[in-house]
């Protein structure tokens, strides 16, 4: 009897050990599968990907919404400044974009563009972002790369027309031009 009685306390503490291996488990898997929820929905605001799939490529790679976000600005920036000179129109052009992308004011990605608004970029800037730009390039998929090219070279264009020249004419630098011919090299 007392050996009966022995072996089921040591078949209940058996199973309470192992169903709280298991609930332990479980919940270490929920708190991941939450991490992972959270980061594609920040990478998904600013990537603006139809397809799902790009966002569950690019987490696959490690890449967080907040490398997505410089990758995406850091051009709009240097394009801005190529000249020289930032101009009012580049400036709230950048800021729509920025905001299209989900960057409020306040927070730190609003506060590093608004620096970047005021002081050109340095070139360190832009080799630490041509290596990673074309380190992603690489891991991508052709419609990826797509997306890519014509998101990013496509936006900086259009921050390189917004200052306007001269009636329309000649609405994009030379200097501003050869920085858009540098950036559609990264991407081929």
């Amino acid at each position: 009897m007392k050996d009966e009685q022995l072996l089921k306390k040591q078949a209940k503490d058996l199973e309470e050990t192992f169903f709280a291996k298991e609930n332990e488990r479980l919940l270490r898997e929920l708190r991941e599968k939450a991490k992972v929820d959270e980061k594609r929905k920040a990478l998904s605001a600013v990537v603006k990907a139809k397809d799902p799939a790009i966002i569950d490529h690019l987490l696959e790679l490690g890449v967080g919404p907040e490398s997505i976000l410089a990758v995406g600005l850091v051009p709009l920036a240097a394009v801005s400044w190529a000249d020289g000179r930032l101009e009012d129109k580049e400036r709230k052009a950048i800021l729509q974009a920025a905001s299209e992308r989900g960057i409020k004011p306040g927070s730190a990605n609003y506060t590093m563009l608004e620096v970047w608004l005021r002081e050109k970029p340095n070139q360190k800037l832009m080799d630490a972002w041509k290596k990673y730009a074309r380190g992603i390039w690489e891991q991508l998929t052709e419609s990826e790369k797509v997306l890519m090219r014509e998101s990013i070279v496509g936006r900086a264009r259009e921050i390189a027309e917004a200052a306007g020249g001269f009636l329309g004419v000649a609405s994009i630098s030379p200097q501003e031009k050869a920085l858009l011919e540098e950036l559609e090299k990264v991407f081929t």
